[in-house]
């Protein structure tokens, strides 16, 4: 009866769908050239040095300053001076500094910790001179302590997609015992969409002598839909588009 065609419409649409999208699967196994053993140092640097006019063009930093973040960092700054930003992955620190930028230009006192594992990241990210109250260290998140009272804004940059389903679990878990009682997290990253590929293709043209194009166009391939998140997300968190090619996971500030 009606019953049984409306669960063999079910059983057929599945795998139609998934024929017309390409990416439908998530390739957690595919790695990237950056983070093989063997990858030339000198191509690294260079790729470090240009994710700052990357993320200018895509990540979209600029204005997720001044919708969430500084409102979060000027009453944190307010209560106590100073307020503490984690960067969680900072490689080659671009994004620590224009946050640090930012808050100068907004009178918002901010000291700001840039982590990441990775030496030749921390290398490139001590290369030049750092901006007044930021720190990097070449450390995990999980093997820091969180000043007192916990961090105000946790953020990261295009780090969810290397991470195993148990790594970003726990990363967020992470996150969560380091941030303070109200304190934001933004986990910025790729959305896993087919359109991204011709996009991301055209856009990554002038970064030549790099790891820039392979790995990002991999990088879509290894990113998160919002639904493949949600189970991994402690309570009060939320995962979301933000835009065509964008993905937000964290926790939003209070209204």
């Amino acid at each position: 009866g009606l019953r049984r065609r409306a669960a063999v419409g079910r059983n057929v649409r599945r795998p139609i769908a998934s024929r017309f999208d390409p990416l439908a699967r998530r390739a957690e196994r595919l790695t990237e050239r950056m983070e093989e053993p063997g990858a030339a140092p000198e191509t690294l640097r260079r790729t470090y040095a240009q994710f700052g006019p990357l993320n200018d063009l895509v990540a979209g930093w600029r204005s997720l300053w001044r919708r969430e973040l500084a409102p979060v960092a000027g009453a944190a700054a307010r209560d106590r001076r100073p307020a503490h930003l984690l960067d969680v992955g900072s490689g080659g620190g671009d994004l620590v500094r224009r946050l640090a930028a930012w808050a100068a230009r907004d009178g918002i006192a901010l000291r700001i910790v840039g982590a990441d594992p990775d030496p030749v990241a921390t290398e490139v990210a001590r290369t030049r001179p750092l901006p007044p109250g930021v720190r990097i260290v070449q450390a995990r998140a999980e093997d820091l302590a969180p000043p007192e009272g916990g961090f105000d804004l946790i953020v990261s940059n295009h780090l969810l997609h290397h991470l195993t389903p148990d790594a970003a679990a726990r990363l967020f878990a992470t996150c969560e015992r380091l941030r303070a009682a109200t304190g934001v997290v933004v986990h910025a990253d790729l959305h896993r969409t087919a359109w991204a590929l011709p996009a991301f293709w055209a856009l990554s043209l002038p970064f030549r002598g790099t790891f820039v194009r392979e790995d990002g166009l991999r990088s879509i391939r290894r990113a998160w839909r919002p639904h493949e998140l949600a189970p991994l997300l402690p309570d009060g968190w939320s995962a979301r588009r933000a835009g065509p090619f964008r993905l937000h996971a964290g926790v939003a500030p209070r209204p």
